[in-house]
């Protein structure tokens, strides 16, 4: 292939499409333009892997436009994972692994079997302008989910699913969330960590300028009991309005959802750095901020800042609950600060 842009044109239309794997080393810029919608197969048995379409070694990428439609209703009822720790992974729609240089721009995601997105080993992406939609009751259907990855930017889009709007794993640094509207779903979330040996740090993440409605959480961090050891550290929430959601600031170092789950010991994750800033707005449960740290490792330099939270029923007011954490409290803060 000659040195350009080439690009990749899905026209006007529907079109059902199987597995596919879109694999460089390219020359140039890579584009795919899609203006139509993308339907996957209903029938899993077509799927060779947990990956509908995927984007892999790819350096200097753009994708934009277009429709895809997972199709999630016919394989929801054959997700284990919410019950079972060893399940077998549905299709993920959209997967981009081992990318630099990208931006992803004005795409819609319907429907997903599994994850809506997911990003692993890559550096250096833009999204901007996408929609990612499936019920509040379809499983696992995360936003998207960042893995091992760093300079990944998310802005100006809107998440209505069944899990976590974004989700941030192991070996993320300098993540930027901005103008992102979630809800349904689980929110912003960290995590879970510590699951495994050997696991990368998590440093840098950035969410500003959201809106949560209806979720089951706003920004969190969660990390595994007993996990192996790692650092989280240098977040920021700034500047959120939560709308109804119940857990709208919580640390969650307590993290066993299943019941096979080891609960023998705290956990190992060192969380530290952590600032709320100006966030807003009516939450579902009365607790309104809990930070659950680890005994073995308490969480440090937490700063809660110009907090106002209410509690949508009337019998009482919003509370906070801390344990073993460390930190500051400035400005106005509602409910009254637990550190």
């Amino acid at each position: 292939m000659s040195k350009g842009r080439p690009k990749v044109l899905v026209p006007r239309g529907t079109f059902l499409v199987g597995t596919l794997d879109f694999s460089g080393p390219c020359n140039g810029t890579m584009v795919f333009e899609i203006e139509g919608v993308v339907v996957a197969p209903t029938d899993l048995s077509v799927f060779s892997s947990s990956r509908w379409i995927s984007f892999s070694h790819l350096n200097g990428f753009l994708l934009t436009g277009g429709s895809f439609d997972g199709r999630g209703n016919t394989a929801w009822p054959f997700n284990q994972c919410p019950k079972k720790f060893d399940c077998k992974l549905l299709p993920t729609s959209l997967s981009f692994n081992f990318i630099a240089n990208a931006v992803i721009r004005g795409i819609t995601s319907v429907d997903s079997k599994f994850f809506h997105v997911i990003v692993f080993a890559s550096n250096n992406i833009v999204f901007s302008s996408i929609k990612l939609i499936a019920p509040e009751n379809s499983p696992n259907t995360d936003g998207i989910h960042i893995g091992s990855s760093s300079n990944i930017k998310i802005f100006d889009s809107t998440v209505t699913t069944g899990d976590d709007c974004i989700s941030l794993g192991e070996g993320v640094t300098n993540i930027t969330i901005a103008r992102v509207s979630c809800g349904p779903g689980h929110g912003i979330s960290v995590g879970s960590l510590g699951k495994y040996a050997n696991q990368k740090d998590v440093v840098g993440v950035t969410v500003t300028n959201c809106t949560f409605t209806g979720t089951m959480n706003g920004v969190r961090i969660k990390t595994w009991m007993n996990s192996f050891p790692l650092n989280a550290r240098s977040f920021v929430f700034e500047d959120l309005v939560m709308n109804n959601v119940y857990n709208p600031i919580i640390i969650d170092q307590e993290y066993c959802p299943y019941v096979s789950c080891d609960n023998t010991a705290p956990s190992r994750v060192k969380i530290s750095d952590v600032k709320f800033r100006n966030i807003r707005g009516v939450s579902a449960s009365k607790i309104a901020v809990k930070l659950q740290c680890s005994a073995a490792a308490p969480c440090e330099g937490v700063d809660l800042a110009l907090v106002d939270l209410r509690y949508s029923g009337e019998e009482a007011a919003a509370s906070s609950t801390c344990s073993n954490v460390m930190g500051t409290t400035s400005g106005s803060v509602n409910p009254a600060s637990c550190i």
